[in-house]
């Protein structure tokens, strides 16, 4: 068999452990785990001594269970799949079925991973992944430490990654913090973003921090505003039961971009590791103002999307989506002022956007400089020239773009916007990924730096759990107030337009 490496990386591969998969059965597992841990082994990252260990509802044989998830891998991997490869894989993984609120199940599955040590030189590390409804995180983590399944005496580490979503308000992710808390330690649990296994959102401490020419003016007295959005052109794609419990504040504001607004904002940590940038992150989201429900109404536009056509084919509203209310109020876009009350932020404001529907697949951000104090370029008006930016591109491409002012070729004095463009591409081909090797990985080696910690998850919903409070009491009215395909509600840009600022929209 052809030895993976990881020259690319020049990584040590992760600890030798058991990989035990609660919710085997499920889409996240097809789709997005297994094809990561094979891209772990395909970059010699996963560790030599592994095992994987499904563990579902269905009474199945582990045979059958193998051969489906080859069958998985081979639709879901975004690199063929090399038959040896698979072959080493099917060998390690091992199936165990019973209900994940059953208490006896967890007896039989720590005689397996006992077995499985023993077969495959684990050093019992055991990494537990939960990918199950929220409903079901409590139970399991109580379950598997009763059995002795989370105890760390005497044997390897014990591992839990919890899938979002973390709670639906606040006094819910306080609750589940405690019940995590009261079975594992804190340093057990790996609260799982996959938006954080995205390159360029780790770039972006990179960015910020490795290079000296931006740290100067990345504050209040060169920086204008931020604007953070995130927007899909997918409606909710069949997830209508889902999404009516959530909207976009809870699903993509309230998480993905407060993480992306703490890692634009701030401090310089006093080292890279886990929990001094996890310190200066939670600092962030404990400095963003409360607002009061008068300035709820004020600083926050929610939306929902109607009915528009793509490719000449009429597409549905939300409300006439399946599984959905056709007298929803539940909200598709939604776009937010927030103020960080701190010495270097006192006075910008972080404008975010985000929606289904919308014009537009991006994720980006962007960081507008202050205008110049003054041009003497003749006629040439302050007012009249476009700002310069700081552009950071997440997806759907991954790049870097400052727009700056130039002369043009001539005579006169003539400036235009040229735009200084990185691309990520520029390193050259890459393999495609799920978006979760990175945190797998990190959670095997136990680097927990792009996890949420207790205090972040709690930070996060003291924000924006009262907007939703405020949201909830006064239905929306003009629902829906957004055609499909477009950049969201009027109220939007109004939101920003307001402060003589405007979205840029890609």
């Amino acid at each position: 068999m052809s030895e993976p490496n990881n020259k690319k990386s020049g990584e040590r591969p992760g600890d030798p452990c058991a990989i035990v998969i609660f919710g085997a059965g499920g889409d996240l597992t097809r789709r997005k785990l297994v094809p990561a841990l094979y891209n772990l082994r395909r970059y010699g990252l996963l560790p030599r001594d592994f095992a994987i260990v499904a563990v579902g509802r269905k009474d199945l044989k582990r045979e059958e269970v193998v051969a489906k998830m080859g069958t998985d891998l081979r639709e879901f991997a975004t690199a063929p799949v090399e038959d040896e490869l698979w072959k080493d894989f099917a060998e390690r993984t091992y199936y165990i079925s019973f209900e994940l609120d059953n208490a006896q199940g967890y007896g039989w599955l720590k005689d397996m991973l006992k077995d499985v040590e023993e077969r495959h030189k684990t050093g019992g590390n055991v990494l537990f992944y939960l990918a199950t409804p929220p409903t079901l995180f409590a139970p399991i983590v109580k379950n598997a430490a009763a059995a002795g399944l989370a105890s760390e005496e005497g044997t390897g580490w014990r591992r839990f990654i919890v899938e979002k979503p973390f709670g639906h308000d606040l006094d819910s992710a306080k609750a589940l913090n405690r019940d995590l808390q009261t079975s594992l330690a804190e340093s057990q649990i790996y609260r799982i973003d996959h938006y954080l296994g995205k390159e360029t959102v780790q770039n972006i401490l990179a960015f910020r921090f490795a290079n000296g020419i931006f740290e100067p003016v990345w504050n209040r007295r060169y920086i204008d505003h931020v604007q953070i959005t995130v927007a899909e052109t997918l409606g909710v794609e069949g997830r209508g039961s889902y999404y009516e419990t959530a909207g976009v504040l809870r699903d993509m504001i309230q998480n993905h971009m407060f993480q992306l607004l703490s890692l634009v904002a701030m401090e310089p940590p006093s080292s890279f590791d886990a929990n001094p940038v996890r310190d200066e992150k939670v600092k962030v989201l404990n400095a963003i103002r409360p607002m009061s429900p008068e300035e709820i109404l004020q600083q926050t536009v929610r939306g929902q999307y109607g009915d528009g056509f793509e490719d000449g084919q009429k597409v549905p509203a939300y409300r006439a989506e399946t599984s959905v209310s056709p007298k929803s109020k539940t909200e598709t876009f939604g776009a937010l002022q927030l103020d960080v009350d701190n010495w270097r932020w006192a006075g910008v404001p972080f404008y975010l956007r985000s929606g289904k529907r919308l014009a537009k697949q991006v994720t980006e951000i962007v960081i507008e400089f202050r205008r110049p104090p003054l041009l003497a370029f003749g006629k040439i008006q302050i007012g009249e020239l476009e700002p310069n930016r700081l552009i950071l591109q997440i997806q759907p491409e991954e790049g870097i773009k400052i727009a700056i002012k130039a002369k043009r070729p001539g005579a006169t004095m003539q400036l235009q916007s040229v735009d200084l463009d990185f691309n990520y591409s520029d390193f050259g081909p890459s393999d495609k990924a799920t978006g979760y090797e990175r945190l797998l990985y990190d959670a095997m080696t136990g680097d927990t730096t792009l996890f949420h910690r207790a205090d972040m998850v709690e930070a996060a919903w003291r924000i924006a759990t009262p907007i939703l409070d405020v949201w909830g009491s006064i239905p929306p009215r003009d629902f829906p107030n957004y055609a499909a395909f477009s950049w969201g509600p009027a109220a939007a840009d109004e939101l920003i337009k307001r402060d003589n600022r405007s979205w840029r929209n890609p």
